[in-house]
């Protein structure tokens, strides 16, 4: 079967439309897509965190105290 010029114009542009129509329905499916992080992971994550905080405070506590001494010691000598 020798296709015409005309023939070869319509089946390109059935291949086209086609096409447009398979890279529309991917588009779609991202978009519809609702495999990322939710909001009962985000809230998990944020309690994990506040539970650390809770546990380590009085390390942290003095942690950050001792360093400051130690920047306002340093910063005495410094400014003198």
């Amino acid at each position: 079967m020798k296709l015409n010029i005309s023939n070869k114009v319509t089946l390109m542009k059935a291949q086209a439309r086609f096409l447009a129509g398979r890279a529309r329905e991917k588009v779609e499916e991202l978009l519809k897509d609702e495999s990322g992080m939710g909001t009962v992971e985000v809230i998990l994550i944020i309690v994990v965190l506040i539970g650390l905080v809770i546990i380590f405070k009085e390390k942290t506590d003095g942690l950050v105290k001792e360093i400051f001494n130690t920047i306002n010691t340093k910063a005495g000598k410094v400014t003198g």
